[in-house]
């Protein structure tokens, strides 16, 4: 076990009206990481969540613009530690679990730790509808990016200083997780599951997930995120679809063309010519991207770099 005293460890936690559940997280993580600083981000609460978390220890900032993605981008930027450690602050995940993930980041070298919710499913604490949308969202963005991950939704994670400093942050929302796996499945940073306990909200507190605008958002980032990381997959099906359809509605027209040397169904074989023109410039719009991609793909490595990775002390 690493001697985590020898490192400044940063607990990141975005709160939007949390003043139930934000004590509790909070002296949790100080328990189980001795010398951890708290920093808990108030996303314009309307209840006491600074007070109480300023009162339970906590280092309390504050983020005017609503969404965690905002919060998040802010908390990158403003905080200087060796590690970093972000949990919901909704005291749904297991605090204890934290010094495993911080070793197993640092043993192992590792730039991000992904806590996957352990769920029991005969007392599930997922909303209805929830797991079997992570479920789906995961299965999606494995097959997609060629990388398996089993909770890319989950909140609780732990970084390196080089993920943290390297990571652009340009979700405003709960799509920030996606955005997090799909930039370390991009990147190729060294990384690894770690299963935590997960239990329910506390009574009093509730969930400011929406379930069905939460979940479009997260899949609206999925394609865009598509679109940018694997151009060809995207652009390619894009331009396939627009070739059969093409065909369908061309080869009678030619075929017509051919027999008799007329063209009746002149709008038919407009449509057929637009969609083979509109599939071409589907396919050099993927060369394009697939070429900034590269370049993009460059210089984010070569940031990466440029930040020493964890050693152990």
């Amino acid at each position: 076990m690493a001697d985590l005293s020898r490192y400044e460890i940063a607990a990141i936690i975005p709160c939007f009206n949390e003043e139930v559940a934000i004590p509790r997280v909070i002296a949790d993580l100080k328990r189980a990481v001795p010398g951890i600083s708290v920093y808990v981000y108030d996303n314009n609460s309307s209840d006491d969540t600074s007070r109480v978390a300023a009162e339970a220890g906590a280092i309390v900032r504050f983020e005017p613009r609503r969404g965690k993605g905002n919060v998040v981008r802010r908390a990158f930027a403003d905080i200087e530690a060796d590690i970093y450690l972000m949990i919901d602050g909704d005291d749904t995940y297991d605090a204890s679990a934290a010094p495993g993930m911080i070793n197993t980041l640092i043993e192992e070298n590792l730039d991000h730790v992904l806590g996957c919710r352990a769920d029991n499913k005969e007392d599930s604490a997922y909303r209805p509808g929830h797991a079997q949308g992570n479920a789906m969202f995961n299965r999606l963005v494995s097959w997609v990016f060629k990388d398996r991950v089993s909770d890319m939704l989950s909140g609780y994670r732990v970084f390196s200083r080089r993920f943290v400093k390297a990571f652009p942050a340009l979700s405003k929302e709960f799509e920030i997780e996606t955005e997090l796996t799909v930039f370390s499945m991009a990147l190729r940073v060294p990384q690894k599951e770690v299963s935590v306990g997960f239990k329910d909200r506390p009574a009093g507190s509730d969930s400011k997930l929406r379930t069905f605008r939460d979940g479009f958002h997260i899949l609206g980032t999925v394609v865009r995120l598509l679109a940018h990381e694997r151009p060809w997959l995207f652009y390619g099906f894009i331009s396939c679809v627009l070739f059969l359809l093409s065909l369908v509605l061309g080869v009678p027209v030619v075929w017509e063309f051919a027999r008799t040397g007329l063209v009746p169904r002149l709008p038919t074989a407009v449509l057929s010519s637009s969609l083979v023109l509109i599939g071409v410039l589907s396919l050099v719009v993927a060369i394009l991207q697939a070429g900034l991609l590269r370049a993009r793909q460059e210089a984010m490595r070569l940031s990466y770099l440029r930040i020493p990775g964890i050693e152990q002390r």
